[in-house]
């Protein structure tokens, strides 16, 4: 059975935000919903939960080198600016008072955040990931945070990617060797006991 340290431990929910659930569709509305639950058991638990959402002020915009594959072509079209509503958390998954929201300029939590400092701050030293998509903000925070020695856990039905089958693979085969991928059930039981 999944053992937490509840006081150490937190839920990341993870670019829930209008813009790009709405490019997921119902996928992406079905995993903020399963994402919900996961923040409501957390919550009971008394487990910490953080939000990440990606969005660039006019200046970072501006700064976006060409060589950026991903983010230059964003910068260009003003789909991650910050004050848009696009780039603004899900109704469903707005914060609450107490739970923290980083904005970030890149893929990962972690690069372009104060999230490190905040979760050393915090002693917590386990991550739950939960996000759209696998294969963007969830595998890029999962590597930098097995990197910076903190236990992390992949929500495998609070992720989702365009891409089934990169979903599969990294759930199956990638994750697992610096990750526990476990589903929210499991999370939820967790948190209950």
């Amino acid at each position: 059975m999944l053992a937490l340290d509840r006081a150490r431990t937190a839920l990341l929910l993870m670019d829930f935000q209008n813009g790009i659930v709405a490019m997921f569709g119902a996928e992406g509305a079905q995993c903020a919903e399963r994402a919900a639950q996961a923040r409501q058991a957390a919550r009971k638990a008394g487990i910490a939960v953080m939000h990440i959402r990606v969005a660039l002020t006019a200046e970072e915009a501006a700064a976006v080198p060409a060589q950026n594959r991903i983010f230059a072509a964003a910068a260009a079209s003003g789909r991650l600016a910050d004050h848009d509503a696009a780039t603004q958390l899900i109704t469903q998954l707005a914060s609450a008072p107490d739970e923290e929201v980083f904005r970030k300029r890149r893929v990962g939590a972690f690069s372009t955040t104060q999230l490190g400092a905040r979760l050393a701050t915090r002693a917590i030293h386990t991550l739950v990931l939960s996000g759209l998509a696998t294969s963007g903000v969830v595998l890029s925070t999962l590597r930098d945070g097995a990197d910076r020695d903190l236990r992390m856990l992949v929500l495998s039905d609070c992720c989702a990617d365009p891409d089934p089958d990169v979903h599969r693979v990294l759930m199956d085969k990638v994750f697992p060797r610096q990750a526990e991928v476990i589903s929210l059930a499991e999370f939820v039981s967790a948190c209950a006991s």
